[in-house]
C-alpha cells in the first residue's frame, strides 16, 4: 500500500470512525455496524486528501544543492595588476557551481549563500599577502599581512551573501602581492569553499 493511504487508514481507526466491536464473542461481521455508516462517502473522502496532497507535492519545487571547496597547491604572485584566483584543484563541486577556469561561483538561483577563504602568506622575507572576497565588482571582506618579521601565517574570512541569479563570488589577489602554498600538493593552505544556505 501506498504511504498516503496507510496514514488515512490510520487516521480513520484513530478517530474513532471504525473500530473493532468490544465484546471479545461478538462476531467479526458486527464491525461494519460500529464503523462509518458510508463506505463510499469514506473512499471518496481519502480520494480528494490523497489530490490534495498530491498536489502539494507537485508545487514544491526541489531545493537546489551546491556546495564547493576548491583549493590553490601552488605559489602565486606577485602580478601587475589586481588578479582573480584561479583554485584549480577541486575538493567538490556539487551542482558545478565553481568554475576553476575562471576562480569564480556563480550563483544559479537566488538564495543566501556562505562563502570562505583561506590564504597563507609568502614566506622568505616580509610579509606581503592581501586578498579579498569580491561579489561581482564588490569587495565584501579581506585578509591583510604585509607588516612584521614573522611569515608563515594564515588568516581566513568568510561572509553570507545574498545572491541573484548570475552573480558571481570570487577572491582577488592584489597588485604586487603573493600567497605561498604547499609545493607537496598535500598541505592545500589556500582555499575557497561556499554552499547554498538556502533559496529566496
Amino acid at each position: 500500500m501506498e504511504p498516503t493511504f496507510l496514514l488515512l487508514v490510520a487516521f480513520i481507526f484513530s478517530s474513532g470512525q471504525c473500530q473493532p466491536p468490544r465484546d471479545p464473542s461478538a462476531s467479526p461481521a458486527a464491525c461494519p455496524s460500529v464503523c462509518h455508516p458510508d463506505i463510499s462517502s469514506l473512499i471518496g473522502e481519502m480520494s480528494a486528501m490523497k489530490e490534495r496532497l498530491a498536489a502539494i507535492e507537485s508545487t514544491s519545487a526541489p531545493v537546489p544543492r551546491l556546495a564547493f571547496t576548491a583549493v590553490l597547491g601552488h605559489a602565486l604572485g606577485p602580478f601587475t595588476i589586481d588578479t582573480p584566483v584561479k583554485y584549480p584543484r577541486i575538493i567538490s563541486n556539487v551542482g558545478n557551481g565553481y568554475n576553476p577556469a575562471t576562480g569564480a561561483f556563480t550563483a544559479r538561483v537566488p538564495g543566501t549563500y556562505y562563502f570562505s577563504y583561506t590564504m597563507f602568506n609568502n614566506i622568505g622575507h616580509t610579509p606581503n599577502s592581501v586578498m579579498s572576497l569580491m561579489k561581482n565588482e564588490q569587495k565584501m571582506v579581506s585578509t591583510w599581512d604585509t607588516l612584521g618579521e614573522d611569515n608563515e601565517d594564515s588568516a581566513t574570512n568568510a561572509a553570507v551573501l545574498q545572491l541573484d541569479a548570475g552573480d558571481s563570488v570570487y577572491i582577488k589577489l592584489y597588485a604586487t602581492r603573493e600567497v605561498h602554498d604547499d609545493l607537496s600538493s598535500t598541505g592545500h593552505y589556500n582555499t575557497f569553499s561556499g554552499f547554498l544556505l538556502f533559496p529566496l
